[in-house]
């Protein structure tokens, strides 16, 4: 590990004053870079493994236009964690290195992926109420001070937005259904309303890790600060297909001019990143599995490059 120099401090420093992007020559800290690699490694592996509780619905969605968004869909979810590891090797991390920190349990991806997709009515949920969830946390991510990760950001925002706009159009369509359909939607919105606001991290008092991010300029915005701006427009998106929020504690702040909600299991939240979500298991074992048996495609490619030939 580097000691920077003093001037190396103050260059950096400076740069961070100035609102400037760090880039990945630039002299950092140990605890920037440390704080970077994990943040961004996270945010990869939730790309990678939150393709798997849609996968397994490619096969059983309503039609044929259904099937293709979805698969677009997934395709770019692949995409994203491709630019996020590639972001991450700007800081000196390998691809193989990440990806082992994951398998061991060392490296974590966002508790909202741990939970099952039961019905179609799950795959609006999540376009919907998770993916409107990162765009709030990404479009804040796009003004973050590393440079690699605020560009891949913009990318990423741009394509998240397309997502939501199909599950929230998943939940229309079923809300102007039958009873069952309508019936159906309102369960998977009971399901994965407290999950997805539970994806912007524990309340602020609560997220030890916070003062450096701000300091750093990596953070721009609270935990409670987002989750309360990704509530007062989800409610009303609610509102006008039908749904109910499942939260009989809402109401509107005429003070504040926010929805105030009621408490969220902070418990539960906790469990799942320990391992104990119940598909916790099955999302890892499918991850190892995949990789162990590509093994031999990169094996290959590997090989190709050295040889000089470049994939087609």
């Amino acid at each position: 590990m580097a000691v920077l120099t003093e001037a190396q401090t103050e260059f950096f420093e400076a740069k961070i004053a100035r609102d400037e992007k760090i880039e990945p020559r630039d002299p950092m800290p140990e605890g920037y870079r440390v704080h970077l690699i994990r943040q961004i490694s996270q945010h990869a592996h939730s790309e990678v493994i939150g393709m798997q509780p849609e996968g397994n619905w490619v096969t059983r969605a309503p039609s044929l236009r259904a099937k293709l968004i979805l698969l677009a869909k997934i395709q770019d979810e692949c995409g994203h964690g491709l630019y996020l590891y590639s972001a991450a090797e700007t800081l000196g991390i390998s691809r193989d290195e990440m990806l082992a920190q994951l398998h061991a349990g060392k490296a974590k991806y966002s508790s909202i992926f741990n939970y099952p997709t039961l019905t179609w009515a799950d795959i609006g949920a999540i376009g919907w109420l998770v993916d409107g969830a990162a765009i709030v946390n990404q479009v804040s991510l796009q003004r973050t001070s590393y440079g690699p990760y605020s560009r891949a950001m913009v990318r990423i925002c741009k394509e998240e937005s397309f997502h939501q706009r199909q599950g929230y159009e998943i939940m229309a369509q079923l809300m102007a259904g039958t009873r069952k359909q309508r019936a159906m939607a309102q369960d998977a919105m009971n399901r994965w309303w407290a999950p997805a606001l539970m994806m912007f991290g524990p309340p602020d008092n609560d997220s030890p890790r916070s003062h450096d991010a701000f300091n750093w300029k990596i953070k721009r915005e609270s935990n409670d600060t987002l989750r309360q701006r990704f509530i007062d427009k989800t409610v009303q998106q609610a509102e006008v297909i039908g749904l109910t929020i499942p939260d009989p504690d809402m109401k509107f702040n005429e003070a504040t001019k926010h929805y105030d909600i009621g408490p969220l299991n902070w418990k539960e939240f906790y469990e799942v990143i320990k391992g104990n979500g119940p598909c916790n298991r099955q999302r890892m074992d499918h991850h190892i599995q995949v990789h162990e048996d590509g093994a031999w495609v990169r094996e290959a490619a590997q090989k190709a490059m050295l040889n000089g030939h470049k994939p087609a």
